[in-house]
């Protein structure tokens, strides 16, 4: 199978039908889960796909280092490349390395400022503009509007989706959406929001907001345990 071919067929089709054609260019999407689910794997799984459509990828993780953030990349890369008998494995590969940016910040050392810097760095200095980026383990606890409001400039001035991880604890109360506090304080800041949980056989990934929508889809996503693959339901 040839990559454009394998876009075609992604499961990601799937979430960008059921959210009216993607997250877009400037919007925040957020996905949410409890520790060890597979956010990080999500994450790869949407970066991979751009990255097979010549897209640029920035991979910002505050929990992996760069060589495990490597790791996941490689692994499910791979995966995938067995899978779907992906033709020209080697050519695809280089590219996308090619197109894919990883920095680790340190937890809690993260900051809107140092990612202002990151991209002004990479544009000057590597020609390197991502038209997606990624924050892994983004850390909603303390966040303010204050501070998704300067994401989302961020986001607008590179013409990028950016999509983010975030950890929920089994506890935390939920409004009427089922989005937990304290990202429900936050959702009106935030374009998408899908929640992915563990029914021990599959993580089936359920989608809570949908940008403006008064009602949400059921969608028909899931991710493999054991290959970290996207899949559909």
């Amino acid at each position: 199978m040839h990559r454009k071919e394998l876009n075609e067929r992604s499961p990601l089709r799937v979430l960008e039908q059921s959210i009216h054609g993607g997250l877009g260019a400037g919007n925040i999407g957020v996905v949410i889960a409890r520790n060890g689910v597979g956010k990080t794997a999500f994450l790869v799984d949407v970066a991979l796909d751009d990255l097979m459509r010549g897209k640029k990828v920035l991979h910002i993780s505050q929990e992996h280092s760069v060589e495990k953030v490597r790791t996941y990349y490689d692994d499910i890369f791979a995966d995938l490349a067995h899978e779907k008998e992906l033709a020209d494995v080697w050519k695809v590969r280089t590219e996308m390395e090619r197109n894919r940016r990883i920095h680790h910040y340190v937890r809690h050392s993260f900051s809107v400022d140092k990612l202002k810097e990151t991209l002004g760095f990479l544009r000057e200095h590597g020609d390197f503009a991502p038209s997606t980026i990624l924050i892994d383990d983004f850390a909603v606890d303390g966040a303010r509007g204050e501070d998704l409001a300067a994401l989302r400039d961020i986001a607008r001035n590179a013409e990028a989706e950016l999509w983010m991880s975030a950890t929920v604890h089994r506890e935390a109360d939920e409004d009427e959406r089922g989005i937990p506090e304290p990202l429900a304080g936050l959702a009106g800041s935030i374009d998408v929001i899908l929640r992915m949980a563990h029914d021990g056989t599959a993580v089936h990934i359920r989608l809570l907001k949908d940008h403006d929508a008064p009602e949400v889809p059921d969608l028909k996503l899931a991710l493999d345990p054991r290959t970290m693959l996207l899949t559909r339901e």
